[in-house]
C-alpha cells in the first residue's frame, strides 16, 4: 500500500536519504518499497509498505524521517535566499566577518550540532522541534506532497520560527562577545598593574561562602572592601565582582582556590582562569582546606 509519495523538480536530489530509510527500517525489522520515476519536469518517489508490515507506527516512523529531510531543504532553502538579507537588514551593526561567524553558529544550531553550548540552546532546539513537528503534521494530513509548493506556501509559517532561532543564537553571540572584551580588558590591567601581594587563597565552603587569605593566614576581604569604597562602586555589587576587583588592583602572583567544587558560580571561576591564566593553581587538599573544612 502507498504511505507517501513525494514530488519534486530536478533541482532537489534527496534519493539518497530515502535509500537510508529503507535501511533503518530494515534494522526495525521493517520492510518498504521505494519507486522512482520521473513525469515531465517532476521527479516522483513512493513510498510503499506491505500489508501485513504497515500500521500507524510504521506510517509515523516514516513521517518523521521524511519530516527531518524536509526540515533540512526548508532550511538550505532559507540559508541560500533569504539568510543573508534578514542578518544585513536587522543586524547592521555586524562586520562581514563577523557574519560568517554567527551563520556558521546559526546552523550548528539548526543541525543540532554535539558541540554547542550557550544559554539559548534549550530554546532553539525546542523550537527545531517545533519545525519538524509542523512539517511532519501536513505529511500526515497528506498522502501526496508536492515539496517545491510545501516549501513555497508553508516558508512564511516556518520562517517565523527559523527567525527566532537566529535572533537568539546572535543575542548569545553578542552576549559572549562582550564578555570577551570584558577578559581581555581584565588582562590588560592585569599585566600594567604591579604586584602587590605574593600569593591569594580563595577559600570556598560547602555552601558556596568565599574566604579570602593570604600566605600569611590573615583574611583580607576587608581589604578589597576598603578598596570598593574608595573606588565608590555600588555597595550592592556582588561579591564575586568584589573579589575579582581587588585581585586586579593586587595582582598577585598567584591564586590558589580551595573547594572550586563547592563553587556554585562557574563563571566567577572561569573568569579568573581567563584573566590570571597560569597564575591560577586548584589546591588538592592542605592545611588550609582542613582548617576551614573544605570539601574537596
Amino acid at each position: 500500500m502507498l504511505v507517501l509519495k513525494l514530488v519534486y523538480n530536478k533541482d532537489l536530489d534527496f534519493v539518497y536519504e530515502i535509500q537510508d530509510l529503507r535501511l533503518v527500517l530494515r534494522k526495525k525489522d521493517i520492510k518498504i518499497g521505494v519507486v522512482e520515476s520521473v513525469e515531465l519536469d517532476n521527479h516522483i518517489i513512493k513510498i510503499l509498505c506491505d500489508d501485513n508490515s504497515y500500521s500507524e507506527r510504521v506510517r509515523d516512523i516514516i513521517n518523521l524521517y521524511i519530516s527531518n529531510i524536509l526540515y533540512k531543504i526548508v532550511l538550505n532553502e532559507y540559508k541560500e535566499k533569504e539568510m543573508l538579507g534578514y542578518l544585513t537588514e536587522n543586524y547592521f551593526f555586524l562586520k562581514q566577518e563577523e557574519i560568517l561567524e554567527v551563520e556558521e553558529e546559526i546552523m550548528k544550531v539548526f543541525l543540532e550540532s554535539k558541540s554547542l553550548k550557550f544559554d539559548n540552546l534549550i530554546y532553539c532546539l525546542n523550537k527545531v522541534n517545533n519545525i519538524i513537528e509542523k512539517i511532519k503534521s501536513c505529511l500526515e494530513e497528506n498522502l501526496e506532497i508536492n515539496i517545491n509548493g510545501f516549501i513555497r506556501f508553508r516558508m512564511k509559517e516556518l520562517r517565523e520560527d527559523i527567525e527566532d532561532i537566529i535572533d537568539k543564537v546572535i543575542e548569545s553571540y553578542m552576549v559572549e562577545k562582550e564578555y570577551k572584551e570584558f577578559i581581555k580588558l581584565l588582562k590588560y590591567f592585569v599585566e600594567i598593574q604591579e604586584s602587590k601581594i605574593e600569593e591569594i587563597n580563595i577559600v570556598i565552603s560547602e555552601d558556596g561562602n568565599y574566604s579570602i587569605i593570604d600566605r600569611n593566614k590573615n583574611d583580607i576581604f576587608n581589604e578589597f572592601m576598603k578598596e570598593l569604597i574608595e573606588c565608590k562602586l555600588d555597595s550592592d555589587v556582588k561579591m564575586e565582582d568584589i573579589i575579582i576587583s581587588g585581585l586586579i588592583t593586587n595582582s598577585p602572583k598567584s591564586i590558589i582556590i580551595h573547594g572550586k567544587s563547592n563553587c556554585v558560580n562557574k563563571e566567577f571561576i572561569d573568569t579568573i582562569e581567563k584573566v590570571f591564566e597560569n597564575k591560577v593553581i586548584f589546591c588538592e587538599g592542605c592545611i588550609l582546606c582542613v582548617e576551614k573544612q573544605v570539601k574537596l
